[in-house]
């Protein structure tokens, strides 16, 4: 048995070539409307700072390897100088990446 819903369309004149076309959303009155063709020409532009700027693969919820702020501290245990990704604060021990293995 196949449920498959039936989705209502809309006939519309694009507001830029003025060709019929269908879409699947009731257009509002105030919103111009456009074909696939036309679309493309009125879509945004996304900003440099666009909060969802999509990365090279797509994403559009960024790359994991973005560039944060660096701390150099020093670790509690072994005492080598570390780069860590949080200011550190002086109520709590900081451990460099091999220290901190131990302390999971």
């Amino acid at each position: 048995m196949s449920f498959s819903k039936s989705k209502e369309s809309f006939s519309v004149i694009c507001a830029d070539c003025k060709k019929e076309c269908k879409i699947p959303f009731k257009p509002k009155n105030s919103k111009p409307v456009y074909c696939n063709d036309c679309f493309a020409d009125h879509k945004p532009e996304r900003s440099e700072g666009s909060r969802f700027r999509r990365n090279d693969r797509g994403s559009r919820f960024g790359s994991r390897d973005r560039r944060r702020e660096s701390f150099t501290a020093t670790c509690d245990d072994c005492g080598n100088e570390c780069q860590i990704p949080f200011k550190p604060r002086n109520d709590k021990p900081v451990y460099c990446n091999d220290c901190f293995q131990d302390h999971r």
